[in-house]
């Protein structure tokens, strides 16, 4: 089989780069866009070939309903991690008609018009949380799966956990659409979920006929925990035990004394805690499964995540770090992350884990180039 040297994407919703990470080296970024001005200010710090604020390279700052057909290369992708709030369980489920998602619309026209010049990139990722296999009643999902029939391509979903490949616990659908069959490709997988398959079992017979169970295979088996990306405790700013205090009294009987149990232990344990509303009441609800929650931004649905640390019987509490959740996302130590605390963790909280994207990359995307490769070298 031919091996295409390097192949190419466009990124659009490219936030902090986290998909071109993902990605890797074997892969050269024709084009990407945020318009968010601290995820693009983070993404030119971290890939020098970005240029600056006044410079006309590879990645566009704006809105993607700004962006011209014309303006972009030709790709084998196209990734698009287009904004998830209004499919998010946590918002308002405005859907495909909210003013966020709407963006998906805005980078859809360009797909359209790069097929109406012959050039539209083979393969397609969208990226969202797992809402929108559900979003008005899955007729939002329905829509994207007939866009994406209409411009001839078959497609599957994936529901991947990134828990699989780093200890926070972070579900997305990958929608991978591709103008290829790839026979060879489809089969069972771990990742077809409950919910993709009811996704599935949602969409109308035409669209049921152009659909691909993607035979991704399942990881390894995870070798970290929270505990073991932490940074060393005298290192970090504790709360005050008063604020420890009234985070313990928030907690639900069953919570506290899944807390008393480690105190009794005598023992180190490491808890991530979130506030949430419970029956119209404010609760701290704690895991102590090695795992992170889900990393949010500052202004989602959940407050900031907090770590409950209990060591010797002592029980102290402080804020997770945006370094510590950069760890959490699969970031690496050079990563480059905003000077403020608020920024940092707006960049992660809305980014896609990069462990995610490589082993969807090596065990489906590449392939999928591999197998277009070989056709036109048989041709």
């Amino acid at each position: 089989m031919t091996r295409k040297a390097s192949p190419s994407f466009l990124e659009f919703f490219a936030g902090g780069g986290m998909a071109r990470l993902g990605l890797g080296d074997g892969w050269t970024c024709a084009f990407a866009n945020d318009f968010d001005p601290v995820k693009a200010a983070t993404y030119r710090a971290n890939f020098a070939d970005a240029g600056s604020s006044n410079e006309e390279v590879h990645f566009h700052e704006g809105d993607v309903w700004t962006i011209a057909a014309d303006r972009l290369p030709t790709a084998d992708l196209a990734w698009a991690s287009s904004p998830c709030q209004d499919f998010s369980l946590a918002g308002a489920r405005a859907g495909l008609a909210g003013g966020r998602s709407s963006a998906f619309f805005g980078f859809w026209r360009l797909i359209q018009a790069l097929a109406a010049e012959g050039r539209s990139p083979d393969t397609i990722v969208v990226e969202n949380v797992v809402g929108l296999l559900t979003s008005h009643e899955g007729r939002d999902f329905t829509a994207l799966c007939q866009a994406l029939a209409d411009a001839g391509y078959g497609f599957g979903a994936l529901e991947i956990d990134a828990a699989r490949f780093t200890p926070q616990s972070r579900p997305r659908v990958f929608v991978v659409a591709s103008r290829r069959r790839a026979d060879a490709l489809a089969g069972p997988s771990p990742f077809h979920s409950r919910a993709v398959k009811a996704a599935f079992a949602r969409l109308p017979a035409g669209l049921q006929a152009g659909w691909i169970w993607w035979g991704l295979a399942a990881p390894p088996a995870r070798n970290t925990d929270l505990a073991a990306l932490l940074e060393p405790d005298a290192a970090m700013a504790w709360s005050p035990p008063d604020k420890t205090r009234a985070l313990l009294a928030l907690m639900a009987p069953a919570q506290r004394a899944a807390v008393e149990a480690h105190v009794q232990g005598g023992g180190r344990a490491v808890g991530a805690v979130f506030r949430r509303m419970r029956d119209g009441q404010q609760r701290a609800e704690a895991r102590f499964d090695g795992l992170a929650g889900c990393l949010r931004t500052p202004r989602g649905g959940s407050s900031r995540q907090t770590l409950l640390v209990i060591d010797q019987g002592e029980v102290r509490s402080r804020l997770l770090s945006p370094r510590e959740g950069a760890r959490l996302m699969g970031l690496p130590e050079t990563y480059v992350l905003p000077r403020s605390q608020t920024a940092g963790l707006h960049v992660i909280g809305d980014g896609v884990a990069p462990p995610v994207v490589r082993w969807l990359a090596a065990s489906l995307l590449e392939p999928l180039i591999d197998s277009k490769s070989a056709s036109l070298a048989a041709e």
